[in-house]
C-alpha cells in the first residue's frame, strides 16, 4: 500500500517514535524530504516551489485541510512562490509514521499544482 494511502492512527504522549532506521527506510520514499531538528525535536522538512503567491496560497490551504481532517497539523511557511512545510507529532515530540503519511499525502497533492 503506498505511504500516502495508509491511515493515521491516534497519538498520545507514549505512541512510539520511528527508529532511525525506520526513519532512514521511510525517506526512501518521500524524494526531497530532510529530517531536521528544531528545538532537539526532529521535523520532516521540505520546500516546494511555485510559480507564484496564488499558487502556494493555494497549496497552503489545501495542505490545511487535510491538516484539519487528520487533526495532524503541521508548520506551514508561506511566501511568494515557495512553501515549507514541518511534519512532527507534537504529543510525542518527535517523529511517528504519522508524519511520514502526511509527507507522503502533501507530495501528492503538491502534484496536482
Amino acid at each position: 500500500m503506498p505511504l500516502a494511502d495508509e491511515k493515521c492512527s491516534a497519538c498520545t504522549p507514549d505512541s512510539p517514535l520511528v527508529s532511525d532506521q525506520q526513519a532512514a527506510e521511510l525517506l526512501r520514499q518521500l524524494p526531497d524530504w530532510q529530517i531536521v531538528p528544531f528545538d532537539n525535536i526532529n521535523h520532516l522538512v521540505k520546500a516546494f516551489t511555485f510559480k507564484n503567491f496564488a499558487d502556494a496560497m493555494a497549496f497552503t490551504i489545501e495542505i490545511g485541510e487535510l491538516a484539519e481532517a487528520t487533526n495532524h497539523h503541521p508548520t506551514l511557511i508561506t511566501t511568494w512562490g515557495k512553501v515549507t512545510i514541518h511534519w512532527w507529532t507534537h504529543a510525542t515530540s518527535g517523529l511517528h509514521r504519522n508524519d511520514f503519511v502526511m509527507a507522503a499525502r502533501t507530495d501528492r497533492v503538491f502534484a496536482k499544482f
